[in-house]
């Protein structure tokens, strides 16, 4: 284990070196404090190579392994997708590393899983979001977006991230699962901690501490559930909760282990999609005011694209990993078993075999066939139809009654390469 991360995080602000693939590093926790950019056009160049490039591992916490190959063309993110038996994520999805055993059961839950044993527990956490209650929240979504709003004009211009992004999606999530208010908090203090990356400002830079947030947080979260679940297994109540701990699918039930892991990922993804989208949106809205005029011209039939959009701009989770379970060749390239795989969601939403002018942000963009929450395989998003209604129903809400909102600075990114996010930005709605 490396003892330290000193160094390893400092801000840039420079311009990229000569845009030549020798020059590139993505597993340097210094290019991903790029310029949005500079990182587009250093992918755009990993893109244009024969072959997919092949990295070092990134140094942070934990020993570094063999490396791995970066998929950056949309057609190997699709295909890497559609083949689960190849491309397996057992041995971890959500880090480029190999972490103990504890962490990609805390932090991965189903990502984590490969089939039979992902398909088991898919099915039973899917049996648990019926229409009705998937009903019930979409009818809390507006009601909560609207409440936000009115607070929204009361305070003024602010963080929009702290008052308007990051309320709708924790809110929602927490009453989905029955949490109670005063624990609202504590659910988003740990998410930050389980998804701050490499950023100072959210864990520390001393490894041996960095770890014990990251265990902290996941336990905190872990033990929170597993209260409410054994609160829910004698007395069942209208929550997410008492449905996931009473589910039983062909005699099937989720162990403790497993409701605890569900219930993290639940609302670290729930929660940090919307958020990051929404605070993206705002700035998107604002450095394309063709786009925004656009959209408040036909808010209700074009909203659908605008939001399919947001997500294929932003790419909130950045990439997600693989690894070969036996030799295959893709799209003219040998991979050979144990080789890993990373599914630059990120870079495939920008490739220009696909979507014409990439780096342009277009709401009337048809077809737009991104991976942005993940690609069709048994991996894709369980929550993209609640993210994308959230999306929805609070740009609508925002949009109608406060038109003139917008991004008041540059915002303030996330220091990260998994998560597209932003910590603060500043909104302004007095003109």
């Amino acid at each position: 284990m490396r003892r330290s991360l000193a160094g390893r995080v400092s801000r840039v602000t420079a311009q990229y070196p000569p845009l030549s693939a020798e020059h590139i590093d993505i597993s340097d926790i210094e290019f991903w404090g790029r310029p949005l950019a500079d990182r587009r056009a250093a992918f755009a160049v990993l893109r244009s190579q024969e072959h997919p490039p092949f990295f070092a591992e990134p140094e942070f916490v934990f020993d570094s392994g063999p490396g791995y190959y970066a998929l950056v063309r949309h057609a190997d993110v699709v295909e890497a997708s559609r083949n689960p038996e190849v491309f397996c994520s057992g041995k971890g999805a959500v880090s480029i590393q190999d972490l103990p055993v504890e962490f990609n059961e805390y932090f991965g839950s189903i990502l984590n899983m490969d089939d039979p044993r992902h398909a088991r527990v898919r099915r039973i956490v899917s049996r648990a979001f019926t229409p009705r209650m998937i009903q019930k929240f979409a009818d809390d979504v507006a009601q909560l977006a609207a409440g936000i709003v009115d607070d929204l004009l009361a305070t003024g211009p602010c963080d929009f991230v702290e008052h308007v992004a990051a309320r709708l999606p924790l809110t929602i999530i927490c009453r989905m699962m029955g949490i109670p208010d005063d624990s609202y908090d504590m659910v988003l203090r740990n998410t930050n901690t389980i998804l701050s990356g490499f950023d100072p400002d959210l864990i520390s830079q001393d490894v041996d501490a960095a770890v014990t947030q990251l265990l902290t947080a996941g336990a905190e979260l872990a033990g929170l559930v597993t209260a409410l679940g054994n609160d829910r297994a004698d007395s069942p109540r209208d929550d997410l909760v008492s449905a996931l701990v009473n589910a039983n699918i062909d005699g099937e039930q989720l162990t403790t282990a497993e409701l605890g892991s569900f219930f993290i990922l639940l609302v670290v993804a729930g929660n940090e999609t919307t958020r990051t989208a929404l605070s993206n949106a705002l700035v998107l809205l604002t450095d394309f005011p063709d786009q925004r005029e656009l959209l408040l011209a036909d808010i209700d039939g074009r909203m659908p694209g605008a939001v399919e959009e947001i997500v294929r701009y932003v790419s909130p989770v950045m990439f997600m990993r693989r690894t070969l379970t036996r030799d295959y060749r893709m799209n003219g390239h040998d991979y050979h078993e144990g080789d890993k795989a990373i599914l630059f969601y990120w870079s495939a939403n920008q490739d220009e075999t696909v979507f014409t002018d990439p780096a342009r942000f277009d709401i009337t963009r048809s077809p737009n066939p991104h991976v942005g929450f993940g690609a069709a395989g048994p991996h894709f998003c369980l929550g993209a139809h609640l993210a994308r209604r959230e999306i929805t129903v609070m740009l609508r809400e925002l949009l109608t009654r406060v038109p003139t909102i917008r991004a008041a600075g540059p915002p303030d990114r996330l220091l990260s390469s998994f998560i597209n996010g932003i910590k603060h930005v500043d909104c302004d709605f007095s003109r």
